[in-house]
């Protein structure tokens, strides 16, 4: 025999939710604290998991308890289901353990045949409700159970009103209803190859079945994947005695919220329908009525709700989403949830609840999905005037932006600067676009991933992005692009809206970003209680600025490569790699620096007091280069001067020597300055004027330089040396005590994280790079995994999540444990955090929090939300964070020693 799989509202409690669902739980306990609940049972998700175990079938076992509990609801009612006479009738729902508004089915009246209807009809004379909701329960059935098309059953409803000449389908009569109800067969017969089922006790059955189903629903998949809630939580089914809205004009029905879901504010809000079932308010056949009118209509009953209501959002202290049916002057609850909200509604709800002494601070910060915030710190699109959808990609940066279409970095830079709005789209964009995005409002990309170079420079920037939208094809040669049969040629208008990935015809007005009181207020709560520091991804003086104003504690990452693409310097960089002489190149050099040199001065001066955390040249010199086809292509036009074209032969050639099979894994980082120490000598040099000249301007500036893809401890030694050197040569013995400067590295390479022991005593720190440090642990090249095979592993669930997105904790978190615990037994005070992508994730923020990190590093927008995340990492995981790296990576370390031997 299977275990107790079916649960009466009484035997249940609020806290049985992962058993009973969300629904099933609450509906227990507001049975339990005496709220108005029609009687009822749960079939438990288990019951539900079980019936996908066993190839989609319900065993004798679990129909026996549902028909026993069946009988029960029947003796608290005194009426029987499916009796002509006396006709018990139910609704059957799902009910997920995390909620997921509409996303499953429900079937409303199951119980009526052509017996039980007549037998309603005569118990409450009232022929025309009764009919009513048979013909309901048919249009419900035949469509979540049998799979027929809804329309099908609409057409003849619309055609019988206007036959009739009804406005609304309670002119109907009880004739009108027969005779629709007899087409309603026929439709069944038609369709499913199958007559609507008479037996009361089949209809129950398969009615489940369905609810089970619904599990697996596409639009349910779709909700579950965007809000990460787990395929195994699986649904229960509630079954519940049927109140009616729908007897006439002392009933109805409705939802209402304890405040305002979009606002925030503290007033009740809500819709009901007078004479109707809870499916016409959703459905928009009819224009509900605000809850305020309630007051006028049904006085007593209002009073009745909202003391209700009141009472179970102090029950929650949280804000409740209700459903309500009134049957002939009395009041009903049938369901109540943690209701959705904006997230304005969500800081303003949490923050007036702390106020009413219903949360405390913490339990306030834990109410935040710092995700949402998003909504917030971004720029968004009035919804209310999409009308041309063009495509939808992936949403890679947040916000929205307005623009025309323009297809190369140097059209973006040259529209900007004439005072147009434009929007850069590209197939995929390389570095050598860094100032076309940087002039775009928005960039738009046919493919790459979330993690795509367009997505992550974006996201530090700010800058709404589209990424890998493969629906549209573009033709950036020919300045045009192609959806389907339609062309957008430069010089449209186009809308991204980067939160949802889509893509816009035309001019969308935009609504604009606010810090508002309560996210200032709130982020004041956050910061007292967390010790994860939030440090920026920072590039240039703009972005230290604003990630100065989002709360940073200091810069965890500047790519200094992302200085070097502007149209003023990208012909200087490319002079000194096509330099034929070392000579030459230190020439070209030295015009660099001082630009170099300009910006350091600018980021330390915005971050006077805090840490600065300065990448060297990261990525390989091809880079810096036109591809070869472009070179090509400029070579093969018409009357190019013959200097001209031996310049571009020469850079054909430089640009074939520089060629790497792998660039990923070729000469870039630590090799590229170990090779050409004269690139990182200037680099630094920059680094340390900029230093001595703040600091003679009163500005306290705390460099600190990070050598990239160290994989062996001697490259780090190395150009450890050369760092001490040339600060020495800059600043002097004097400057070298008024400038106390560190030297670390970022582990991004496996061996680094493995030899971390050796490694650490050429380092003040260690920043974990986690975006190569997962391609490098997975073998996965980023922009190639999402643009072709990741999709599908995480769908297939392969992977659970991206780990592009969500840190991969059993495998690259498995080498930052390893890493921080071998630098710390050497340099106990070693500094230790993480620069990648996942500086910005709530669950890797967690992990970071957990494993006794110093700091997350993340892009300046997403400062707020790092700053929560680690606030409710604290509460969630106390301050042992400590003990348990220590002892994960004691495990780690002697893990590994068995498996060397």
């Amino acid at each position: 025999m299977i275990p107790k799989q079916v649960f009466s509202f009484r035997e249940g409690n609020g806290r049985m939710k992962p058993l009973l669902g969300g629904k099933g739980a609450n509906l227990a306990e507001m049975a339990r604290i005496g709220l108005p609940v029609p009687p009822g049972f749960t079939i438990t998700t288990e019951a539900c998991l079980h019936y996908f175990e066993q190839g989609n079938f319900i065993s004798d076992d679990l129909s026996r308890q549902i028909f026993e509990a069946l009988q029960r609801l029947e003796k608290e009612k005194g009426q029987r289901y499916g009796d002509p006479a006396r006709p018990l009738l139910v609704s059957v729902r799902s009910g997920s353990v995390t909620s997921m508004p509409g996303m499953m089915d429900t079937i409303l009246n199951l119980g009526l045949n052509d017996e039980t209807v007549e037998g309603l009809a005569s118990l409450t004379n009232n022929p025309r409700f009764a009919y009513d909701c048979y013909r309901r329960l048919m249009q419900m059935f035949g469509n979540v159970v049998l799979d027929i098309d809804s329309r099908h059953f609409e057409h003849l409803l619309h055609q019988l009103k206007k036959e009739l000449g009804a406005k609304h389908d309670q002119d109907i009569t009880a004739d009108g209803w027969i005779r629709l109800i007899s087409d309603y067969k026929q439709v069944f017969i038609l369709k499913s190859g199958r007559p609507f089922p008479q037996d009361v006790t089949e209809q129950l059955k398969l009615a489940v079945e369905a609810v089970f189903k619904s599990w697996h629903n596409p639009r349910a998949k779709v909700y579950r994947k965007i809000n990460n809630i787990p395929d195994s939580q699986g649904t229960a089914v509630n079954i519940q005695s049927m109140v009616f809205g729908n007897m006439g004009d002392d009933s109805g029905t409705g939802v209402v919220f304890t405040r305002n879901p979009s606002t925030g504010e503290n007033t009740f809000f809500g819709e009901y329908l007078i004479n109707a079932q809870g499916e016409d308010v959703v459905a928009g056949v009819r224009t509900p009525l605000t809850i305020d009118a309630l007051k006028t209509d049904m006085p007593e009953i209002y009073d009745q709700l909202f003391q209700a209501a009141k009472r179970l959002e102090r029950h929650y202290k949280d804000m409740q989403d209700i459903e309500f049916t009134v049957e002939a002057n009395k009041l009903y609850l049938l369901q109540t949830r943690s209701g959705k909200r904006t997230a304005q509604a969500s800081l303003k709800i949490a923050v007036q609840m702390v106020y009413e002494g219903l949360l405390s601070k913490r339990e306030a910060l834990l109410r935040i999905e710092p995700s949402h915030l998003d909504q917030l710190l971004h720029r968004g699109i009035e919804e209310s005037a999409v009308n041309d959808l063009l495509a939808t990609g992936l949403p890679a940066s947040p916000g929205a932006a307005v623009g025309q279409l323009v297809f190369d970095a140097d059209t973006a830079v040259q529209w900007t600067n004439a005072g147009k709005a434009v929007i850069l789209a590209r197939p995929e964009t390389t570095p050598e676009d860094i100032h076309g995005v940087l002039s775009a409002e928005g960039v738009l990309t046919s493919r790459g991933g979330m993690t795509s170079h367009a997505a992550v420079v974006a996201r530090g920037m700010g800058k709404p992005c589209v990424c890998g939208c493969e629906e549209i094809l573009i033709q950036a040669e020919e300045k045009m692009m192609t959806i389907g049969s339609r062309v957008l040629e430069e010089g449209e208008w186009i809308t991204l809206d980067g939160a949802s990935g889509r893509v816009i015809s035309g001019s969308i007005p935009l609504r604009e970003a606010e810090m508002t009181a309560e996210l200032l207020e709130m982020l004041e709560w956050a910061d007292e209680i967390r010790t994860l520091r939030v440090y920026a991804n920072a590039d240039n003086p703009q972005d230290a600025k604003i990630a100065r104003k989002m709360g940073a504690q200091g810069i965890g990452l500047c790519r200094t490569e992302h200085m070097f693409f502007s149209p003023s310097r990208l012909p200087v960089m490319q002079r000194m790699i096509l330099a034929d002489t070392a000579e030459e190149r230190r020439e070209a050099l030295q015009k660099l620096l001082p630009m170099q040199q300009s910006d350091f001065e600018g980021m330390f001066r915005e971050m006077d007091g805090l840490p600065v955390t300065i990448r060297l040249l990261d990525p390989p010199l091809h880079e810096f280069l036109p591809n070869i086809a472009e070179l090509q292509q400029r070579l093969n036009e018409q009357g190019i001067m013959e200097e001209e074209q031996s310049e571009i032969r020469k850079l054909i050639r430089t640009v074939r020597c520089l060629h790497e099979t792998n660039p990923m894994l070729g000469q870039r980082g630590c090799r590229l300055g170990i090779v050409y120490p004269e690139i990182y000598d200037m680099q630094i040099e920059a680094i340390f004027k900029a230093a001595s000249r703040c600091i003679n301007e009163g500005s306290a500036v705390m460099p600190e330089i990070m050598i990239p893809l160290v994989g062996h401890e001697n490259e780090l030694k190395i150009l450890r040396n050369l760092v001490d050197f040339v600060a020495e040569q800059v600043l002097g013995k004097e400057g070298m005590r008024t400038c106390p400067y560190k030297v670390g590295t970022m582990i991004e390479v496996p061996r680094a994280a493995l030899t971390a022991k050796q490694i650490v005593a050429h380092a003040d720190f260690f920043s974990f790079g986690t975006n190569d440090l997962t391609q490098l642990t997975f073998g996965y090249s980023r922009d190639d995994a999402e643009g072709k095979f990741l999709t599908h592993y995480t769908d297939l669930k392969v992977l659970p999540q991206n780990p592009f997105q969500v840190l991969d904790e059993d495998g690259v978190g498995q080498l930052i444990e390893l890493a921080a615990t071998a630098g710390r037994s050497v340099k106990p005070a070693l500094k230790t955090g993480i620069c990648g992508e996942h500086g910005g994730d709530k669950q890797s923020i967690a992990f970071c929090h957990r494993t006794g990190l110093d700091y997350v590093s993340c892009s300046p927008y997403r400062i707020p939300l790092a700053r929560i995340a680690a606030a409710q990492a604290f509460i969630e995981h106390g301050s042992a964070g400590d003990k348990r790296q220590t002892e994960s990576g004691e495990k780690a370390l002697v893990g590994f020693a068995i498996e060397r031997g």
